[in-house]
């Protein structure tokens, strides 16, 4: 099935990707697996053939949001250079996504947290900007601080540190 979006992020997993898109699709609504292609049984190299059947790829939909996800195996690792960002709409849906998503507490700062699979989220405000920027829409340096000193953002907290 094609997708509608011009790019579409491909996700290399180690091994996991099934389980990886079940738990994404748990997590988010408006999602859905849309298609999964399995590795022939024919055709491998040598060191693929103990992959015959198993999951190849998953096309799969995260609230709407187009994915690929390959099962392949240690040679990639995610890392903090790419993220994915959820524009929450109040401090409930913060908290919601961030206790979903949020497994490894040595790597959250300011909204940023990575899940057990590795990949890197920012947890956010969809209006972040109103409560970071003043009036000449430059960055408030006290909102700022005061983001920078969070792990999972607090809508109030910025708001209150936006008016000091």
């Amino acid at each position: 099935m094609a997708s509608v979006q011009k790019i579409v992020p491909n996700l290399w997993f180690d091994g996991n990707a099934q389980e990886a898109v079940d738990y994404y699709i748990s997590v988010f609504p408006e999602s859905e697996i849309t298609a999964t292609v399995n590795y022939p049984s024919e055709g491998l190299a040598d060191f693929q053939k103990d992959m015959a059947g198993e999951v190849l790829t998953i096309a799969f939909k995260l609230a709407g949001q187009d994915f690929v996800a390959i099962n392949a195996g240690p040679e990639f690792k995610f890392n903090e250079a790419v993220s994915f960002m959820v524009d929450c709409q109040d401090q409930e849906e913060i908290d919601y996504y961030w206790e979903k998503l949020s497994k490894n507490p040595e790597n959250e700062q300011c909204g940023w947290c990575k899940d057990q699979f590795g990949l890197s989220w920012q947890i956010t405000p969809a209006n972040i900007d109103q409560h970071m920027t003043g009036p000449d829409g430059a960055y408030n340096p006290k909102a700022f601080a005061a983001m920078m000193e969070m792990k999972k953002l607090d809508i109030a907290a910025l708001e209150a540190a936006a008016r000091e």
